[in-house]
């Protein structure tokens, strides 16, 4: 018999709030263990996608445009550099920055990262039909567009 001290109560779980936390809490895990799975973590994807769609830029373009702050990214490339996923080169007009470069490799490990995101979005919302799925992408597309805009908060260059 369940005891019922250790069931949620049943007023928490029909908030929007609550539900939203816990259902991220999920997406969270199935993508870290999905890149994971694949010798990557979140920012590895997000930079090496990044610099597919808007080319070779400074760390301080790609920490921009990716939402990685500044005190991760160098990390982060060191990383991706190590295997040579990404190059970094001098900037000919200003020697004291880098440019930073998908290598074919990076663009092979991204589409691996690409498909493991694919496989954990459908586990994520494997309950949900492709109409569901389309449908909640929207609102919460909608939801995330009203706060932003509430906050100040830039629009994702990603999105």
């Amino acid at each position: 018999m369940e005891n019922p001290s250790e069931k949620t109560p049943a007023r928490w779980e029909s908030l929007p709030s609550w539900l939203l936390t816990q259902t991220a809490n999920h997406a969270h895990r199935l993508v870290a263990e999905g890149f994971s799975s694949v010798g990557a973590r979140g920012y590895h994807y997000r930079l090496l996608a990044t610099l597919e769609q808007f080319g070779p830029a400074s760390q301080a373009a790609l920490g921009r445009r990716s939402g990685i702050h500044v005190s991760d990214m160098v990390a982060t490339i060191n990383e991706l550099a190590d295997r040579k996923l990404v190059e970094r080169a001098p900037d000919p007009s200003d020697r004291r920055r880098n440019i930073i470069s998908l290598t074919p490799a990076g663009k092979r490990q991204l589409r691996r990262l690409e498909k493991q995101l694919a496989e954990c979005q459908d586990e994520l919302l494997a309950p949900l039909s492709p109409e569901e799925r389309q449908r909640l992408t929207e609102l919460l597309s909608r939801l995330l567009d009203h706060h932003n805009r509430r906050t100040g908060t830039p629009e994702e260059p990603w999105r």
